[in-house]
């Protein structure tokens, strides 16, 4: 299993939730947490341990964002005006790496940072490689020529595990998706139940 794998098979049991809705995830089997404690009975969590988890859990979705990365995304959402959890959302999901992800280019959202880095992805007929790029509305993004018939990408437009958002255009027979709009929390298809109001939470206090 390679460190990337395990890192977000981690992620899951630290959760006891499978944020991604993968077939494949731990907790389908087993819903304590890793490690030999892992099964301990729980207690009640407090508040800052509620909204600690519920900051972890909605970085971890985006996969490889560091603490530094998410609170400043954090910091511009709330300079926006509008509601700031759904400005978040919105900010997290306009990532060119998110985009790619939801438009089933690839199969993990780990696996979207990877194909950005390497040079697969176009933004309006020009190669993007940094996963963290804006996508604005109307930008058209594409997988390159060369890179359509990958394994990961064919097996990505095949999982009947999830679909492409309305937020999305995508086109699976030109490899093709457009970004209509930056979406609220309503709009995204997330596979658990994220809370982006105790993430305000949290950071108004640390």
């Amino acid at each position: 299993m390679t460190k990337r794998t395990s890192a977000k098979y981690k992620i899951d049991r630290r959760m006891g939730e499978n944020i991604w809705g993968r077939p494949k995830s731990p907790v389908n089997r087993r819903e304590y947490g890793p490690g030999q404690h892992g099964q301990r009975r729980k207690n009640k969590m407090s508040d800052f341990g509620i909204q600690l988890r519920a900051k972890q859990k909605l970085k971890g979705h985006y996969g490889d964002l560091t603490e530094k990365q998410f609170r400043r995304i954090f910091a511009e959402a709330e300079r926006r005006k509008g509601d700031t959890g759904d400005l978040l959302i919105g900010l997290l999901e306009s990532r060119l790496d998110a985009v790619v992800y939801r438009a089933k280019f690839v199969p993990t959202v780990f696996a979207a940072r990877q194909f950005v880095n390497h040079g697969h992805v176009e933004v309006n007929g020009k190669r993007v490689n940094i996963p963290s790029y804006r996508v604005k509305e109307g930008d058209v993004i594409s997988v390159r020529d060369k890179s359509k018939q990958l394994a990961s990408v064919l097996e990505a437009v095949s999982l009947a595990e999830r679909d492409v958002p309305d937020y999305i255009d995508a086109d699976h027979n030109k490899m093709t998706a457009t970004f209509v709009r930056a979406p609220s929390l309503g709009d995204v298809p997330f596979a658990v139940q994220m809370e982006p109001n105790l993430v305000i939470e949290y950071y108004a206090q640390n």
